[in-house]
């Protein structure tokens, strides 16, 4: 052999038995073609280790199918409804047409108005003799009481006065017992001017008389009695539960609450209050109940002002502290606090889905331990949610936080194992792998910026083009408009950053993958920050990385998780219990917000707030859903497609189909008050004086009826009138209409009937206290429902008065806000203001009083003219209209 030989490296070929280390030349075409050749699910579904394009719709309709035919039907699922007939096999349970018989006999009695005869004498005779007829059984004996009561209490910034108002109180007591630990269960009778009050809350005062009725007839005996409080003043608002809470005979024995209202008519009742601090109630809810419905997230939402209603679970737990639940109605909405409020409409079923909780929770909390001494249970919060209505997860604020801090933990820790089996399979460094995650971790991040923002930036631009609530008929253009809005928007960002860096070594299943993963991060890492920040409902945040992280774990434990497209079934599949139950939580969500933004006022854009909510939803229910169309072959093109979805629902938003009202189901809601004004000088004489409409919006689109309503063209802002009269120069019904009584609006018109009940203030007598300080006794008669506007003038400040105190002790700015109602005395109200001037000249005026009344349920007071423009509203609106006053005057 030569020496050019022997440099000569010659290749040695080793054979082997595996086709996937053979040279791929060298490798037998047998093996070839048999790698190549997919399977026929494979054949179906996949072209070049993507799904087949045309695949997309199935995706969506897998999920919108599950949405429609699970999580909706739950939301709305109602019991059957027992009848007379049923009672025979039924001796000891509630009866529904029991309860809507008793339903329609109240409401059959038309509006109940604090202070009306309807309220004060009809009302009051009928629950009355209901009351009466049923008699003490063999276990359980009642006794019925009528309390009448005066007093007062500062609502808001607003001091609520009231006088003789009522309530009838029923106690249903175990014979023979020495219990002085009471269970208390509360509704309302009265309802709002021009409103039959069905659902609000003549339901649930019907659904506690059925309750009574079989409680006293049970051969059970209770362990501890029950006191049934049908107050006759909640819209004032909440007097009378303030007037038993504070001063009933039987008040200091009750130790625990269910409250129950409604904003709505029918569906089922939520319970969104619980506590404050007392778990245990929450045990027998979850013990007792057979149709649960609640949300740890509905009561925090509530306690934050997000909703524009209050209940009188309010007063009993501030000023009796008095723990318990807080129950109401939210479905139809629509109809809530309108003419439209019919017995008619309230659903049977309903009154059994609410008469079987009541009744067993009553029973369960009344032979309870815990409410014996309620204060030795008094542990923290609690977080609860029902579970599609099948069944209720209770657990306390601590087992959340460690809940919370597990899942988020073991996430990022199978995460971050994922990471490393990645690195493995693929061969890349386990940097290199991480400085991917880095880079897409960010790119998540800016998906949830940008499909958080494109929403946002449509609901500003439906209300500049004066489009707001076009779904408020249609709730489904919310899908159209804003869903597919973020949906683009959250999936386009990481369409992209895969189009610019598709030479990666890697493959795109596990670039998906690794998308997933960054979201999980996300979420964990949001969840341990909303725990530190004390946010119950971040519990949702934790489901939904608990059953990502499941999903992953199967993937990892079948190694799926090294296939291309193989590991989205056990993803899709562990994705889809969350699924339901999030779309399932949050059709409930829109269905109780959605006919609220018609009474938000004009303040708030309803698009915006629409908006905000979508992109939560949908960060929550598809976060971990959307980024699979990336794994679609022209997955751009399908994204993309979803803005074509949202262009037409734009163009179905200015057709009719667009137009947010309906008459008697879906209608635009405006106060109106056919009122005079009348403003004194510092030697009251008349300086001012003028009569119209005054017209208080509850909603944003109050140019809608500008072609239809007489003179609305006519219509001024009050704003003006807000730098220069007190209190706007209005007579204003109550502290919601304060906060928006700049966006109000008045036309001129006739001058009002009001009668000889006028707001009046005689001054009893002026004393001079001391060389600084004066004091004014006075008294105010007038109608059944006034306000009174106390402003301090040319330096004076109010020292004293015989008003509440706390806007004085707490330093309200002035002008302070007194609203005054009686119900069946209309006796003058006594009262005295002690001012001081430091510059000692009470020669000057100290004092400017502005005297508002309303004339709430007199519709013999309404003049032609009034019922003439009242007609020119349109079909779709709900127009509440009485008389009412201001007048101004300066001591």
């Amino acid at each position: 052999m030569s020496g050019a030989e022997k440099n000569v490296r010659r290749r040695v070929i080793t054979p082997t038995s595996d086709p996937h280390n053979t040279d791929p030349l060298l490798r037998p075409r047998s093996s070839q073609q048999y790698e190549a050749q997919p399977n026929g699910c494979e054949r179906a579904f996949i072209q070049h280790n993507k799904i087949k394009w045309f695949w997309a719709p199935a995706f969506f309709g897998f999920w919108l199918l599950l949405y429609v035919t699970i999580s909706i039907p739950a939301c709305h699922r109602l019991p059957r409804p027992l009848t007379i007939q049923d009672e025979a096999k039924h001796p000891d349970q509630f009866i529904a047409e029991r309860a809507e018989n008793n339903l329609r006999d109240l409401v059959s009695l038309g509006p109940r108005v604090v202070g009306s005869r309807t309220n004060e004498m009809a009302a009051l005779k009928l629950l009355s003799e209901k009351t009466h007829k049923i008699k003490s059984g063999t276990a359980n004996e009642i006794e019925v009481d009528v309390q009448v009561a005066s007093g007062s209490y500062v609502h808001w910034s607003m001091v609520n006065m009231y006088q003789s108002i009522q309530n009838i109180v029923v106690k249903v007591s175990p014979r023979g017992t020495n219990s002085t630990t009471w269970l208390l269960v509360n509704s309302h009778y009265d309802s709002v001017p021009a409103g039959p009050g069905a659902g609000d809350d003549a339901s649930m005062v019907a659904t506690m008389m059925e309750v009574l009725r079989v409680l006293v007839n049970s051969e059970k005996p209770l362990k501890n009695p029950v006191v049934f409080l049908f107050n006759g003043a909640e819209e004032n608002p909440l007097q009378a539960s303030h007037a038993f809470i504070t001063q009933h005979k039987w008040a200091k024995y009750c130790k625990a609450l269910i409250n129950l209202d409604s904003c709505g008519n029918g569906g089922r009742e939520i319970l969104f209050q619980s506590g404050p601090n007392h778990p245990w109630l929450m045990k027998n809810y979850r013990r007792a109940i057979k149709h649960p419905y609640a949300s740890t997230m509905g009561e925090e939402m509530f306690q934050n002002n997000m909703i524009p209603s209050d209940t009188d679970f309010r007063i009993f737990r501030d000023h009796g502290a008095v723990p318990g639940l807080d129950m109401a109605y939210t479905y139809n909405g629509y109809v809530y606090h309108t003419r439209h409020d019919k017995a008619e409409i309230f659903p049977r079923g309903s009154l059994q889905h609410t008469g079987d909780n009541l009744l067993a929770l009553v029973r369960e909390i009344a032979n309870s331990p815990e409410l014996e001494d309620s204060s030795k249970y008094a542990e923290g919060h609690t977080i609860y949610f029902d579970v599609m209505g099948w069944f209720l997860v209770f657990y306390t604020e601590t087992e959340g936080v460690i809940f919370n801090v597990i899942v988020s933990l073991t996430a990022i820790g199978i995460c971050g194992f994922a990471f490393k089996l990645m690195s493995v399979s693929s061969g890349i460094k386990l940097e290199k792998i991480l400085k991917r995650v880095l880079h897409t971790f960010f790119v998540n991040l800016l998906s949830v910026l940008v499909s958080a923002i494109l929403p946002v930036l449509l609901g500003l631009f439906m209300d500049a083009v004066h489009l707001p609530m076009s779904w408020f008929s249609n709730s489904w253009l919310i899908l159209g408009l804003y869903f597919t809005t973020f949906f683009f928007g959250f999936a386009i960002v990481p369409a992209m950053y895969f189009h610019w860096t598709k030479f990666d070594k890697l493959p795109i299943g596990q670039r998906v993958q690794i998308l997933l993963h960054s979201h999980c991060l996300l979420l964990a890492i949001l969840t341990l920050i909303l725990t530190i920040c004390g946010v119950r409902s971040v519990f949702v945040l934790t489901l939904s990385c608990l059953f990502y992280t499941v999903g992953l774990i199967i993937n990892i434990a079948t190694k799926l998780h090294s296939k291309d497209v193989a590991w989205v079934i056990p993803h899709i599949v562990c994705l889809i219990p969350p699924f339901v139950f999030f779309a399932y939580f949050s059709h409930g969500f829109f269905t109780t917000f959605i006919p609220m933004f018609g009474r938000f006022g004009e303040n708030l854009n309803p698009d915006l707030a629409v908006a905000i909510f979508s992109v939560a939803v949908g960060f929550l229910c598809c976060g971990f859903i959307l980024p699979v169309l990336q794994l679609f072959n022209k997955s751009k093109t399908i994204i993309c497609g979803l803005l074509g979805i949202t262009l037409i629902c734009f163009i179905i938003a200015l057709t009719p189909a667009g137009f947010p009202y309906r008459p008697e189901t879906n209608v635009q809601r405006f106060a109106v008050l056919h009122a005079k004004r009348t403003f004194h000088d510092a030697d009251n004489k008349i300086r001012r004086q003028e009569s119209g409409y005054f017209i208080m919006p509850q909603d944003r689109r109050t140019y809608t009826v500008k072609n239809d309503v007489i003179n609305m063209t006519l219509a001024q802002r009050i704003g003006d009138d807000c730098e220069k009269e007190i209190n706007c120069g209005l007579p204003l019904y109550n502290q919601r209409w304060h906060k928006t009584r700049k966006n109000s609006l008045w036309i001129p018109a006739s001058e009002p009937v009001l009668g000889d009940d006028l707001p009046t203030v005689k001054v009893i007598s002026k004393k001079e206290l001391s060389a600084t300080k004066i004091r004014y006794d006075m008294s105010l008669t007038g109608p059944n429902h006034m306000a009174v506007f106390v402003q301090p003038l040319n330096g004076a400040f109010i020292t004293n008065w015989s008003f509440h105190q706390a806007p004085l002790r707490l330093r309200f700015d002035p002008p302070y806000f007194v609203y005054f109602s009686w119900g069946v005395n209309g006796d003058p109200l006594k009262f005295w203001i002690e001012l001081e001037k430091p510059n000692g000249n009470l020669n000057s005026s100290s004092l400017e009083l502005g005297l508002g009344g309303h004339w709430t349920h007199h519709k013999d007071m309404l003049t032609p003219d009034f019922k003439k423009f009242l007609d020119s509203f349109p079909k779709y609106t709900d127009a509440t209209p009485w008389p009412a006053s201001f007048e101004s005057w300066i001591y």
